[in-house]
């Protein structure tokens, strides 16, 4: 196990090997590595700890300074001594999710049965799936319960999930900006992004070489899922119709916004590789909480539960009614489910960008109900 942190935070760094894990789609995967990030007293983990979970490109590395090789925190303000994240009061806990190039089980691992990279040939996963992983990672890490599961966007999917499939392991959670099922327009933003990818030649099939592939299809599916984790007054109060460089009625003008679209994307493209996204954005799109489980299943999953739904005012991509809808479920399976939201023009990030507000809700969230 490696160390690393940002200052006066302890961080542990570290992988372990799942023996098999199965999948909900009939297949397995053998010795698949589970990549994790501990802050805080290992110690108190057995029954005390919080797991968060993260989104579409982000990691298990939640908090911290920047560390050569490895993935950006993510999370860093609401993580250390009398923050949300107590680490002085909770061991804090983050699994990279399955289908990730940063660590765990993915379409760039070796396939034990022919030493190769899986590419394509990796099983398509679930968020189920990742929760399920997430659990065997955590037994394997010592750690019986959680006090509460935290997460944005994918994060919030798996949260939910958590809840559902673990309701004996956790006592609550938090889910921001993320729905109880996707809905046809997420989907179809995913799959306009996978055809992006999918259209570079460079794609090969998924069989590009390690370090290759289709770096224009990956950078423009990033600029496309940059429009939804933004809004129009984000882009309109940063920009307007101002332009970064030449003359618009010429081929070489571009505008600010185009400026940062492309920027985006060529960031992406510097840490993240294309199928791992096709893998993720395809989970994303199976994320149904409701599915295989009728009304009396989900109360006895969720029945008693602390769980807060976290909107956001502007989010594009998971509107605040989404997750409205879903506490008014949990609520009907018998949750303590409440409703919080983040104002902000920022639009689907802001979980991301106001840690202030997110800060005060989850640490409300633990003194009204796991204090």
């Amino acid at each position: 196990m490696s160390a690393g942190g940002g200052t006066k935070l302890p961080e542990r760094l570290g992988t372990i090997e799942l023996e098999e894990i199965s999948l909900e789609s009939g297949r397995g995967l053998r010795r698949a590595p589970q990549a994790y990030a501990i802050y805080g007293d290992r110690d108190t983990a057995k029954d005390n700890a919080v797991l968060v979970c993260h989104a579409l490109t982000g990691s298990h590395r939640l908090a911290g300074e920047d560390l050569p090789g490895q993935p950006r925190p993510w999370w860093t303000p609401l993580v250390g001594p009398g923050k949300a994240l107590d680490t002085a009061k909770l061991c804090v806990i983050c699994v990279n999710v399955l289908g990730s190039p940063y660590g765990s089980a993915s379409p760039l691992s070796p396939d034990p049965a022919t030493g190769d990279p899986y590419r394509m040939s990796f099983p398509l996963v679930t968020v189920r799936d990742m929760v399920r992983a997430q659990r065997a990672t955590l037994e394997r890490l010592g750690v019986r319960h959680l006090r509460a599961v935290v997460g944005g966007s994918l994060g919030a999917m798996q949260a939910l999930e958590w809840l559902a499939t673990c309701p004996d392991f956790v006592d609550g959670g938090v889910f921001l900006a993320g729905p109880l099922a996707l809905y046809p327009q997420a989907i179809a933003f995913n799959e306009v992004q996978r055809r992006a990818i999918q259209a570079d030649p460079a794609w090969m099939e998924g069989n590009y070489p390690p370090g290759e592939g289709p770096h224009k299809g990956l950078a423009v599916a990033r600029m496309m899922a940059t429009i939804t984790y933004r809004s129009e007054q984000s882009f309109v109060g940063r920009w307007k119709r101002e332009m970064a460089q030449g003359d618009p009625l010429d081929w070489g003008g571009t505008f600010q916004v185009e400026s940062y679209l492309h920027h985006q994307g060529e960031e992406l493209v510097r840490r993240f590789d294309a199928n791992c996204y096709l893998y993720l954005t395809r989970a994303m799109d199976l994320h149904d909480v409701q599915r295989q489980r009728d009304d009396d299943d989900l109360r006895r999953a969720f029945e008693g539960k602390p769980v807060m739904g976290v909107g956001v005012s502007s989010d594009l991509l998971f509107p605040n009614w989404q997750v409205q809808e879903a506490v008014r479920s949990l609520t009907r399976w018998g949750a303590e489910a409440s409703y919080d939201e983040i104002e902000s023009d920022h639009g689907h990030d802001a979980f991301l960008i106001h840690a202030d507000q997110v800060d005060e809700m989850i640490r409300r969230f633990f003194i009204q109900t796991l204090s």
